[in-house]
């Protein structure tokens, strides 16, 4: 492996997204691209580049010291597990998904998502430090509870397998080898199944299990209570949606880009269904465990198990996994507004604007845009 393979001369389009067998990657250029969708997303993202600090939190200090006991564990206890999560994914998708791509765009895009999650892990340490004298307590409390133990031990699984066995694919290469003591076999094939169970369980993490943190702090704002924490979720639930529809195509392209996706998407089947199912009962038993001690107005832990269903219904559908939840109409309809971003238009100067742009084009110009054009 290198970090430029001077060797690679051929039209880089038709490379496979990841493990071509010409070798590493050559020369990032973006002129042409084999699929544009992903340098749209990393556009996107860029596009949507913001820091915690442009939100007020001031206000949310005084609204915390005013919540009950019970609704200071929902909101602190979300914020844990939410930590946790991108504690996760501020790291794991360069680790596991950069050192096998072999596509400029896609490793572009790799490196965009990484990065944004880093900012929602500042996030919530800027959260943090304005509700909490002393936020290190909330840090060193966080991996004493069991729920988010589990939740973590689940979503690095399938991260530690492929950063493992690609590790080993890139020092040995395909065939058998003894590695601290043990024989191990490696093979291709064996790699893109852990590459694709890997992309499924992202999409799973992502589509899935941040939904119920959120709805919990945007059901605070709609009571006009830490409405701070309710922006800064809005920004990070906007940037989650980017990062969503890149697994999305991932899981649709792939079996297209390389055969061997297409047999392995069917062999692996029920393991990715129940990764979703799996996922679903973890957030309806994290439901109950923020609501152990008393509900929200307008929210309770039935209202958050349907909406994590029907949320989960959506997410296997788009990706052509089997879902035993249904459709339907949101159970909370009123999250829309906040995932949405965009239903109420007002003066920039009477509020904070959380759908703006930062040098967003439409690359949809061609040479028959201009066509009609007389001077």
């Amino acid at each position: 492996m290198t970090v430029l393979n001077l060797q690679r001369n051929r039209d880089h389009t038709q490379s496979l997204a990841f493990l071509d067998p010409g070798g590493s990657l050559g020369m990032q250029r973006y002129d042409t691209l084999k699929y544009r969708q992903f340098d749209k997303l990393t556009d996107k993202q860029l596009g949507f580049f913001w820091r915690p600090e442009e939100v007020d939190v001031l206000r949310d200090a005084k609204d915390f010291r005013e919540l009950t006991d019970h609704e200071q564990h929902i909101f602190t206890a979300n914020l844990k597990r939410q930590i946790l999560l991108d504690s996760v994914q501020g790291r794991s998708p360069n680790l596991a998904f950069l050192p096998i791509t072999t596509l400029p765009e896609i490793e572009t895009w790799i490196e965009t998502w990484a990065f944004s999650e880093t900012i929602h892990s500042r996030s919530y340490t800027h959260i943090i430090r304005n509700v909490y004298a002393n936020p290190a307590q909330v840090f060193d409390e966080m991996l004493d509870v069991d729920d988010i133990l589990n939740c973590g031990q689940d979503i690095s699984r399938y991260y530690d397998d492929l950063i493992q066995y690609s590790q080993w694919y890139q020092l040995l290469g395909p065939g058998s080898h003894t590695v601290n003591g043990r024989t191990v076999e490696v093979d291709v094939l064996e790699l893109k199944k852990k590459l694709w169970l890997c992309l499924a369980s992202v999409n799973v993490l992502e589509g899935i299990r941040f939904y119920v943190s959120f709805a919990c702090s945007w059901a605070f704002a709609e009571l006009k209570k830490m409405e701070g924490n309710a922006k800064i979720i809005k920004f990070i639930a906007r940037d989650e949606n980017v990062h969503l529809a890149s697994t999305q195509q991932l899981m649709k392209l792939l079996p297209q880009d390389d055969p061997d996706y297409a047999t392995i998407r069917d062999q692996c089947m029920p393991e990715v269904q129940q990764m979703y199912e799996s996922a679903v009962e973890q957030e309806k038993t994290w439901a109950h465990y923020l609501f152990r001690d008393g509900s929200m107005i307008g929210l309770n832990e039935q209202l958050l198990a349907e909406y994590v269903e029907w949320i989960a219904h959506k997410r296997m559908t788009a990706v052509g996994v089997p879902s035993q939840y249904r459709g339907g109409s949101n159970p909370l309809p009123w999250t829309q507004k906040w995932i949405a971003g965009a239903e109420v238009q007002v003066a920039p100067q009477e509020t904070e604007i959380s759908s703006y742009v930062i040098g967003g084009t439409l690359q949809d110009v061609n040479e028959k845009t201009l066509s009609g054009l007389s001077l």
